[in-house]
């Protein structure tokens, strides 16, 4: 290797220097929302499991559920299921090969936010409604 390429080849980049953009979080929080989700899929499996179980388990993971870190779990749950719901529906449209300019990701991962709030907000009026 010359000296000459050792100085025009490029350094690595660090977040430091990254000016953050809606897809960069779009993409972490569909990770993110991944393993939400592989939890919180845990946790109704150990609520399914308490009710073919016992009474009295059961009573206790609906204690828990009613509680209110019980009911953010459940609203956090919610959330990244829309998101990761929405979001995926985003990658199956590039799975075809469309919407890969600038303007239209950042436009579609803005939409995902926001059908996320408006379907999550929703799903709890509806639930808060049942009451």
């Amino acid at each position: 290797m010359t000296e000459k390429m050792q100085h025009t080849r490029p350094l690595s980049p660090h977040l430091q220097i990254f000016k953050w953009h809606i897809t960069m979080a779009v993409s972490i929080l569909h990770r993110v929302t991944g393993v939400a989700l592989g939890i919180g899929s845990l946790l109704l499996v150990g609520w399914l499991w308490s009710a073919a179980y016992d009474v009295s388990c059961f009573a206790a993971m609906h204690k828990f559920f009613s509680s209110f870190f019980g009911k953010l779990l459940l609203f956090g749950w919610t959330a990244a299921f829309y998101f990761h719901f929405c979001n995926g529906i985003r990658h199956l449209v590039w799975d075809t090969g469309r919407a890969f300019e600038i303007h239209t990701a950042e436009r579609t991962g803005w939409a995902v936010v926001g059908a996320t709030g408006v379907l999550t907000l929703i799903t709890w009026a509806i639930i808060w409604g049942m009451k």
